[in-house]
């Protein structure tokens, strides 16, 4: 069904083909002006803006992932949980589910799969015994200890791509988006 905000104009002319010399910001530019061409009421600003952080946070992402954390068995998931423990001491799954962003499924699978690891257990909490604690084990406290400082490194590389002030003006920019997001009513995962 055709939405009428957003008429397909009546002969598209199909994208110019790229070959593999097609890296990261050609395609974002690619993007943004075919959603300019197509779309003339859109913000390519706006567009530009979120597919940069998206399409970043996702090299930076596999980056770490692929050179920290699978060379020791787990993913980046695996390490945001591990890492939440390590932070926060004992947590219940919803818990880290609130301070990951992950889905309850998700953190559900990861916890059997890094409990199956011996990387955490599960216990009923001394103070409500309704509730189910997750945390670190011992082996899973050394494991985070000992990947740390390789996973710190890969990030001082990445941020060290910006000077300290662009550092601070990100970060700050980055914080605001993440506070707007309660005004703006969006999906957070429970």
């Amino acid at each position: 069904m055709q939405d009428s905000r957003h008429p397909t104009p009546a002969a598209t002319t199909p994208p110019e083909r790229h070959g593999p010399e097609l890296d990261l910001l050609t395609s974002l530019e690619q993007a943004v002006d075919a959603l300019a061409s197509r779309r003339p009421s859109s913000s390519p600003l706006a567009a530009r803006l979120i597919l940069q952080l998206t399409r970043i946070a996702d090299v930076i992402v596999y980056d770490i992932e692929s050179r920290v954390h699978r060379p020791h068995g787990w993913s980046w998931s695996g390490f945001r949980v591990l890492f939440t423990l390590w932070t926060a001491g004992p947590l219940e799954s919803r818990q880290i589910t609130q301070m990951t962003g992950m889905s309850r499924a998700g953190v559900s699978a990861l916890v059997k799969t890094l409990e199956r690891d011996g990387l955490i257990t599960r216990a009923r909490s001394e103070t409500d015994r309704r509730t189910v604690e997750v945390d670190l084990t011992e082996e899973g406290r050394a494991l985070v200890d000992d990947v740390l400082d390789a996973h710190h490194e890969r990030e001082q590389l990445w941020a060290g791509l910006l000077t300290d002030d662009e550092q601070h003006q990100l970060s700050t920019l980055l914080e605001k988006l993440a506070r707007g997001s309660e005004d703006l009513g969006a999906n957070v995962r429970e």
